[in-house]
């Protein structure tokens, strides 16, 4: 155990994702996709993939995004949890056609990729699951082409002071389960090099945002 794992840094923060997530792979599709699914297609339809581009999709989780994808699409699939890439991977072996997908065990807070290797970059329900939100900002505009495309889809802190601060206090609980509810939206929208050019809500109750990015 290192001294930042022990301390209860973001490696310890990482460390408990990893097990969170390891142990919902199996319950994942049924308990979240009917309230996520909606968000999830219509993040990948905002995507204007051509065909020889190349998609990062950071948190692909079980892959139930692959099914929104158009045939001609390449698409790398990373995550934290290789429980969840399992079941990305039996997905994939079950369907007849669909996009070229490699799936990848990568933490997004330090991405072994190239700069610019990506024309575009989809991060569905994952930037409030990360330990340093900013730092995989920062890694997901290192990796997009400029001039392509950024796809980030979760759900936000509220902007009303009584509520958020109510989420504020249960933070520390609900990264328990795998996410925080702290996570204010202007970390998303000013990170720098990327330019939002929408913000809409989708699924429930339009309680979740999907915010379209150009890399600048």
């Amino acid at each position: 155990m290192t001294q930042e794992t022990a301390a209860g840094g973001p490696a310890a923060e990482s460390l408990r994702v990893q097990q969170v997530y390891g142990a919902l792979a199996r319950v994942y599709d049924s308990g979240f996709d009917w309230a996520l699914s909606p968000g999830r297609r219509r993040a990948v339809d905002r995507l204007p993939i051509q065909p020889g581009e190349h998609v990062l999709e950071i948190g692909v989780g079980t892959g139930l995004s692959f099914q929104h994808y158009p045939e001609h699409a390449r698409v790398t699939g990373v995550d934290i949890s290789e429980p969840m890439l399992d079941r990305a991977r039996e997905r994939l072996s079950s369907m007849i056609d669909g996009p070229q997908v490699q799936l990848e065990l990568m933490d997004a807070r330090d991405l072994p990729i190239p700069d610019a290797s990506f024309d575009h970059v989809l991060a569905p329900y994952v930037i409030s699951v990360v330990p340093e939100p900013a730092r995989v900002m920062r890694e997901i505009v290192r990796v997009c082409k400029p001039g392509g495309t950024v796809i980030v889809v979760n759900r936000f802190r509220t902007r009303n002071a009584l509520v958020g601060g109510v989420e504020d206090r249960l933070t520390s609980l609900s990264q328990w389960m795998g996410f925080r509810l702290d996570l204010s939206l202007e970390l998303v929208t000013a990170t720098r090099g990327l330019r939002t050019t929408a913000v809409d809500r989708v699924n429930l109750l339009g309680m979740w945002r999907l915010l379209e990015m150009r890399r600048q």
